[in-house]
């Protein structure tokens, strides 16, 4: 899986040319400038995370299939045996005691097998639900850079808040998805 992309730099000139054009608000144009920079940071590790997570999870689902393949096998030589177990008693002769432990070997190796399986299907949901959570977070921080050079542009701080308070929940969203990391 790729990584989600993160288009801040055209966003980042952007702000640092009105910070050199507007000399009276400069100051707070530096401050959004640098609440920029950082939530672009705190993005970048985002999505780091959220591409480490989707590519656990795929590993975790092809390593649940090949158990399931496994599990596969397994219940077909266990049938096979089944099969040959009743023509001979079909047949009037007796099963051998090799044949039938290797049944009984088949059936507990296949629940193991199948344990181990659902154990790391439930791993991979775990991790893409993780990635869907870091993925939110890149997309509040993408949003939230988006704002903060409108806010530079047309001049207004109230859209500098918003931009905070989008940022303030992709740290939450970052926070969750970094916690439940395992």
């Amino acid at each position: 899986m790729e990584d989600p992309e993160v288009p801040t730099e055209h966003l980042q000139e952007q702000i640092h040319e009105q910070a050199h054009h507007d000399v009276p608000q400069r100051g707070w144009v530096m401050r959004v400038a640098l609440s920029s920079a950082i939530i672009a940071a705190l993005a970048a590790v985002g999505s780091l995370k959220a591409g480490h997570t989707a590519n656990e999870a795929l590993l975790k689902q092809i390593e649940s299939s090949d158990q399931w393949n496994f599990f596969q096998a397994k219940s077909i030589k266990a049938t096979q045996l089944k099969t040959k177990r009743d023509l001979l008693v079909a047949l009037g002769k007796e099963a051998s005691a090799q044949d039938l432990a290797k049944i009984a070997e088949y059936e507990h190796e296949q629940d193991e097998i199948k344990s181990d399986a659902e154990k790391l299907a439930k791993e991979s949901r775990q991790l893409l639900h993780t990635h869907e959570t870091l993925s939110h977070s890149v997309t509040f921080f993408q949003i939230s850079i988006a704002v903060s050079a409108m806010s530079v542009l047309v001049r207004s701080r109230s859209l500098w808040t918003v931009s905070l308070i989008f940022a303030a929940i992709g740290v939450c969203f970052l926070a969750v998805g970094l916690l439940v990391l395992p």
